[in-house]
């Protein structure tokens, strides 16, 4: 009878890692598994075979073992040499609690003993000026806290939780099924590995129950849209006195009637009489503190144009600089012209007609372009 390649039945390299040794363990094993091969005598043998080849090369004394000596050195090792239920049963149950731990309520060993609490995420809206000073606040926020009769121990009478029976406080259990062992979160401890004798009635024993609880947060200045805010400790409290979980504070800014942000800037658009864009001015703005400083319009100022105010924008998070605040013009066309308006209007707009592009470079330049473009469609 030839020697067992344990190598060739997994097909890989006697270097393959073991990763690669734990990926073809599982492909292999789905594919000749049993309860999947009904129709075919031979599913059961290969099965076998795979199983005892994965359980020796996955232990690193048993593959340099077997290495050495080959399958014959293998005796007294255990797995190799012939298919043992125990053999199996490690091997396959490593790659199947991989597989379906979630689905049959696993999902790994969980811990025996106290738990953390989960955390938590709130959102807060708050206004451009709150992000520009900061903001002392309160929430009030729901949550599950610890239970104040049993001080969160779950005991009515203060007695410690005991080891659970069932699973020997393991916290899993496990039933064979076939080829199959499944484990599982104990159904008697919820996976806890203890039990309470004698559970608080105001929480049934969990330590924990559900309300509302108040926070302080600091808002610091300049903070932005979308930045989180970490209260340690304020999330849920932690099941039979373990340590609490961190509550998330995501900031939404308001949209500002006034001001729009980009980082650490403001920008405001402001509507400018045309005779004061023409002439020249100066123009009282509202800044984010709430003062008024004025702008000075130079003559000839056009749409679209920006003037910086510096050191107007927004605070910066944790320094003493300020960003800057543009001023974004925009003309503003008179309408409702009386009779004697619309008659001065006639007459500046013959004289800028007279003085010819003098006035309005911009048009100038515009109708020139026109004119060369209107050329070349006719060549």
């Amino acid at each position: 009878m030839s020697e067992k390649d344990y190598y060739k039945t997994l097909g890989v390299d006697k270097t393959a890692s073991e990763d690669e040794l734990k990926k073809a363990y599982r492909k292999l094993a789905m594919e000749f598994h049993p309860d999947r091969n009904k129709d075919n005598p031979n599913a059961e043998e290969k099965f076998k075979e795979i199983n005892e080849a994965y359980d020796t090369l996955k232990d690193p004394q048993k593959r340099a073992a077997y290495d050495r000596f080959g399958a014959a050195g293998m005796n007294g090792m255990g797995g190799a040499g012939g298919f043992s239920g125990a053999g199996f049963g490690s091997a396959f149950s490593d790659i199947f609690e991989d597989m379906f731990g979630e689905m049959m309520g696993g999902g790994g060993r969980r811990s025996t003993g106290p738990l953390r609490g989960s955390d938590m995420q709130f959102s807060l809206d708050i206004t451009l000026e709150d992000a520009f000073k900061g903001k002392d606040a309160k929430l009030k926020i729901p949550t599950v806290a610890t239970c104040t009769d049993c001080k969160g121990t779950g005991s009515a009478d203060g007695g410690k939780p005991e080891k659970c029976s069932d699973c020997g406080g393991a916290g899993r259990v496990r039933a064979q099924q076939g080829f199959f062992t499944i484990e599982r979160a104990c159904p008697t401890c919820n996976g806890q590995g203890t039990v309470i004798k004698s559970p608080c009635k105001s929480c049934a024993g969990a330590g924990r129950v559900r309300g509302d609880k108040t926070v302080q947060i600091s808002i610091p200045a300049g903070i932005s849209e979308g930045q989180r805010i970490r209260l340690s400790g304020e999330g849920e409290a932690g099941v039979r006195g373990g340590p609490a979980g961190d509550l998330f504070v995501l900031i939404n800014i308001k949209a500002h009637k006034f001001f729009r942000r980009e980082g650490s800037n403001l920008y405001c658009r402001v509507p400018v009489p045309m005779t004061t864009a023409a002439l020249g001015g100066n123009l009282d703005v509202p800044t984010i503190e709430g003062q008024k400083s004025s702008v000075k319009i130079p003559s000839g100022t056009q749409t679209g144009q920006q003037l910086r105010l510096k050191g107007k924008g927004m605070n910066i998070m944790r320094s003493e600089n300020r960003g800057d605040m543009f001023v974004e013009i925009f003309v503003e066309t008179p309408v409702n012209l009386d009779k004697k308006q619309t008659e001065l209007m006639k007459q500046l707009s013959e004289s800028l007609e007279k003085a010819g592009h003098k006035n309005t470079p911009q048009s100038e330049g515009f109708f020139t372009k026109v004119k060369d473009l209107w050329t070349d469609l006719k060549e």
